[in-house]
């Protein structure tokens, strides 16, 4: 009996070694999120830099084949059209294979197709029916890999870095496939369409280096059991939980109406900005580099912006920024008025993007995680053609100037579901998931 009292009794002896063995443990899972977190900003960069390059340069080469309008946005649609067709299935695909495999494949697609359109291009054989489909294979290893990186965040990095991770992730995304990108693709296409598609194929190669050098395992299951049910079923589980879950479908309907407002604005400015605004080629550029640098900013404070305002209202200035940049080409056409709007549509959309990476990722599980960002991921940049497509016919029949009205007013109809939804307990309920 005395033995085991004697072992029942909590021992007064310090234990001097735990704590060292702490901190030697969280001193190499420190320096793998670090590592990981370049890695993927690395990934991102030179990916959607090459991605946006290819935006440019293929809908050039099918300006020199024919003078049909319809066909040429045809090859600009092919690169965006997978989203709508084939992003639920992705998500079952990446819930259900290592996800760093999935973005190998998705380069070694690209650089497949981007050899093949290079080699037609020396050949002088570069036909509109091939762009097509180069542009359908590159637009469906866009969705692969997007979806992919999305989902290796909270595999990849520790919990204290995943907001910094998901915002570095973030702008490079931003920065470099919407405005890097199309602006290097604008000066490489001057060198001809070869030596862009060569210089893409580089990008993409380096992508795949770069991923070498990321540290840990991402198959959504360690067991490596088989998922259950069939492909309809796993897309309809996916669907159902993002619609089940209060948080996450009032987020996928404001983003449905923010993407909306970015789609309508990146159709009609060029317009507006010729024939309303009389800016040169020089000051469309100033225009264009106004939403960039509002990325940027976002991008590289909203780690202060959370700390200073919290995540609800951090997440609300994108509704604030939204509407300021469909709303500023209504009240002026001064082109630093519209400039600022631009800035602030820029922030607030990396604010969001960051803030709402971060509250999915303590929501969804891993194994679910790839379905749900292909859901959430098909309502915005679903959202875009759509919206490009309504302001147009809305401009056809109003004008310019009104056309962006209404989307102004749409953004702040979201405002109060918004307030009802994001609350300080909602949210206080997400951070309480946070692993530690």
């Amino acid at each position: 009996m005395a033995d085991v009292l004697d072992e029942l009794e909590p021992s007064t002896e310090p234990e001097p070694s735990r704590e060292p063995e702490r901190r030697t443990e969280q001193a190499p899972a420190r320096d793998r999120s670090t590592r990981n977190t370049a890695v993927l900003v690395g990934f991102t960069a030179i990916t959607n830099l090459a991605d946006g390059v290819t935006k440019v340069v293929l809908p050039l080469m099918a300006t020199r084949l024919t003078d049909s309008p319809a066909q040429v946005a045809g090859v600009g649609l092919t690169l965006t059209l997978p989203w709508l067709l084939v992003a639920l299935h992705v998500g079952v695909l990446v819930d259900r294979f290592d996800r760093r495999l999935l973005l190998w494949l998705a380069d070694g697609a690209r650089m497949l197709v981007v050899a093949a359109l290079l080699v037609l291009s020396l050949r002088d054989a570069v036909t509109v029916p091939a762009l097509y489909i180069a542009g359908l294979v590159l637009g469906v290893a866009e969705v692969v890999a997007l979806t992919s990186a999305a989902t290796l965040v909270p595999s990849a990095v520790a919990p204290a870095g995943q907001e910094r991770a998901n915002a570095w992730v973030a702008g490079a995304e931003t920065a470099c496939n919407e405005f890097c990108g199309p602006f290097v693709g604008g000066l490489l296409v001057a060198a001809g369409a070869s030596a862009a598609l060569g210089w893409t194929g580089v990008g993409y190669l380096l992508g795949t280096l770069v991923l070498v050098f990321l540290v840990g395992r991402f198959k959504p299951r360690a067991d490596g059991a088989r998922p259950e049910g069939s492909v309809n079923q796993r897309i309809a589980e996916g669907v159902r939980f993002l619609w089940q879950q209060r948080l996450l479908r009032l987020m996928a309907l404001a983003l449905t109406v923010l993407s909306a407002c970015w789609g309508a604005w990146l159709a009609l400015m060029p317009l507006v900005a010729t024939s309303l605004m009389r800016l040169d080629a020089r000051e469309y550029g100033i225009l264009l580099s106004a939403l960039g640098a509002g990325g940027l900013v976002g991008a590289l404070t909203v780690t202060t912006v959370n700390r200073l305002l919290g995540r609800r209202w951090s997440m609300f200035a994108d509704l604030l920024g939204t509407a300021a940049m469909v709303a500023a080409p209504v009240i002026s056409t001064n082109l630093w008025v519209v400039a600022t709007g631009a800035f602030f549509g820029g922030m607030g959309g990396i604010l969001w993007t960051v803030n709402s990476r971060t509250i999915s990722q303590r929501l969804v599980d891993g194994g679910m995680l790839g379905r749900y960002n292909a859901a959430a991921r098909l309502f915005s940049w679903g959202a875009m053609p759509l919206g490009a497509g309504l302001v147009g016919v809305l401009a056809e029949w109003v004008g310019m100037r009104a056309a962006f009205a209404v989307f102004a007013v749409a953004t702040v109809l979201i405002i109060v579901p918004f307030l009802r939804t994001v609350t300080p307990k909602a949210l206080a309920e997400v951070d309480a998931l946070a692993p530690t």
